[in-house]
């Protein structure tokens, strides 16, 4: 399978990563990436920028870099309500945005309550994707996911981070074998990302195009194989 683009990479603006925007899309071009898409932590992780690091979006040309950009942000879930730590105007001034649970942002909830929150974050219409949604520590009934899912038409996110030996999120391997399968039972699309917060990792989906071989993935789901399938499924 060709894949063109990585939605989910971090730079030195979240805090915890290691490069700048300009190296990052280098280092996409060496990738043979056709798009590179930047989401910087939200204000609600430790570390990250502020909000008018996101804001001051309108000021950088698209496509000054190596490969042409989108920018976005990876936004925190604050609750089992699915809040999240950024308003609806200035997600809805970005070009796409990843909503993520993360320990130092939202409590461990029971498994009903962590499935509610990431059902009421996909109605918002200026969410687009699911960051990491494999993490053991925040238990998902997945069918239920992947049902809203298709009802709001959020991409679900394959993370590669998730699947390396070096990864802290628990039974990743396990959930993304049962949320792929009801994706293929429910015919929802997903995208593969790097979750790459240093140059080296941008664009490597060797785990995760692995495992979608392992279940015989269909192609056509793969929202990575085309910049203009991307964009056609956000317009839509």
């Amino acid at each position: 399978m060709n894949y063109e683009l990585d939605l989910h990479t971090h730079t030195l603006a979240s805090g915890h990563a290691y490069n700048t925007m300009t190296e990052m899309a280098i280092a996409a071009r060496e990738a043979g990436l056709k798009l590179l898409g930047i989401t910087d932590h939200a204000p609600a992780m430790p570390g990250s920028c502020h909000k008018y690091h996101f804001e001051n979006f309108r000021i950088i040309d698209r496509q000054a870099y190596a490969v042409p950009l989108m920018l976005g942000v990876e936004l925190n879930i604050l609750d089992s309500n699915g809040s999240v730590d950024l308003p609806s105007e200035l997600l809805e001034a970005m070009d796409y945005s990843i909503a993520s649970l993360h320990p130092p942002c939202v409590p461990f909830m029971s498994k009903v309550d962590t499935t509610n929150a990431v059902v009421q974050v996909m109605k918002n219409k200026a969410v687009h994707i699911i960051g990491h949604p494999d993490d053991g520590r925040f238990p998902l009934d997945y069918e239920t996911i992947v049902k809203a899912a298709k009802d709001t038409h959020t991409l679900l996110e394959v993370n590669n981070s998730s699947l390396l030996s070096t990864s802290f999120r628990p039974r990743a391997r396990e959930n993304y074998l049962e949320m792929l399968e009801y994706c293929m039972k429910y015919k929802v699309s997903v995208v593969l990302n790097s979750d790459a917060h240093i140059n080296t990792t941008v664009g490597r989906h060797d785990e995760n195009m692995a495992l979608l071989k392992l279940l015989n993935f269909p192609e056509e789901l793969v929202i990575n194989t085309s910049v203009e399938k991307l964009k056609s499924f956000l317009k839509q």
